[in-house]
């Protein structure tokens, strides 16, 4: 009977880290880290500036050589031969500035492996779904940061690639390039690819993402669904009373994040403080609300980093 479900394609497979570690010089950029990008999901990699993220990638495509630590591929070493079948994105964006768009996608098409005709017809549908339709003709310079960072993730997605690995793809595209792209990727991890990109915008990361490893002074901090994250995150709870809230403070167990007027975020870092601080706020007088608060991306981040 055929499965109807998500289809693994027998070309693609798992990337693996294992205690990958880069060192430059007395700096260790990157220390010992570990996670696996899973076929057919996308995963998310976030950190601060200089927490290592693009160090890390250059060694998944053997960019950089790893000090220490292994990259797996189907749970074996990776090859030149299987990089050569990834998309990759790099931070620093290598296009020409003088070349048409169509010629010079055409040519990176090529080098991929791509026939001349299959390269040019990847490339048009390319440039039809991301918006760039009528500038195929331009050179590179002639186009706005945000379309030539359009062009750049074309040259990582043709060719029907085993894995995908991009250096801050969303940087500098607006929100229809966004969701445009976000339809992109979501194509090819339905067909088992694995997807590694990294990004600032936490926001964006929550919505895209099944998996996410947190990196920050080149270690990983956390690494899981959204929800695996989140049940380890800090409890929060929005409370709104009818008179002053400032009472709130002074609550054993229970720590006061904001508290402005009547309204109250709070942290509960003592089993059972709750009931003391409903019971207070109700002899006080009437409580409008109090909820559990779904952590964001954001404060699971800042919890992470700290």
């Amino acid at each position: 009977m055929r499965d109807t479900g998500r289809v693994r394609d027998r070309a693609t497979a798992d990337i693996e880290l294992r205690r990958l570690s880069r060192t430059f010089g007395e700096v260790r950029a990157v220390d010992e880290v570990s996670f696996t990008v899973s076929a057919g999901r996308l995963t998310g990699f976030v950190g601060g500036n200089g927490a290592g993220k693009t160090t890390t990638m250059r060694m998944v495509m053997g960019v950089l050589s790893p000090t220490g630590g292994d990259v797996l591929w189907d749970g074996r070493p990776i090859t030149a031969a299987d990089r050569r079948r990834f998309g990759y994105m790099p931070e620093e964006r290598g296009l020409y500035p003088k070349q048409p768009v169509l010629d010079q996608l055409v040519y990176l098409g090529r080098l991929r492996g791509l026939g001349a005709a299959s390269a040019k017809a990847s490339v048009t549908t390319h440039l039809e779904r991301l918006g760039l339709a009528d500038r195929a003709r331009d050179h590179v310079e002639k186009l706005s940061l945000g379309n030539q960072q359009r062009v750049q993730v074309i040259a990582a997605l043709m060719g029907r690639p085993r894995a995908l690995v991009l250096d801050e793809p969303f940087s500098g595209l607006d929100p229809a390039a966004v969701d445009d792209m976000a339809e992109l990727l979501r194509e090819h991890t339905s067909r088992g690819v694995p997807v590694l990109f990294s990004s600032h915008q936490l926001d964006l990361v929550e919505r895209l993402c099944e998996r996410l490893v947190v990196l920050a002074r080149g270690r990983v901090v956390a690494d899981g669904t959204p929800e695996d994250l989140r049940s380890r995150s800090v409890t929060r709870h929005s409370l709104v009373l009818s008179g002053d809230a400032g009472w709130v403070r002074g609550v054993p167990g229970i720590h006061a994040v904001d508290v402005e007027g009547s309204r109250a975020l709070l942290e509960v870092v003592e089993h059972g403080a709750e009931r003391r601080l409903l019971e207070e706020a109700l002899r006080r007088g009437e409580v409008h609300e109090f909820s559990r608060q779904r952590p964001s991306l954001a404060q699971i981040y800042r919890e992470v980093t700290a």
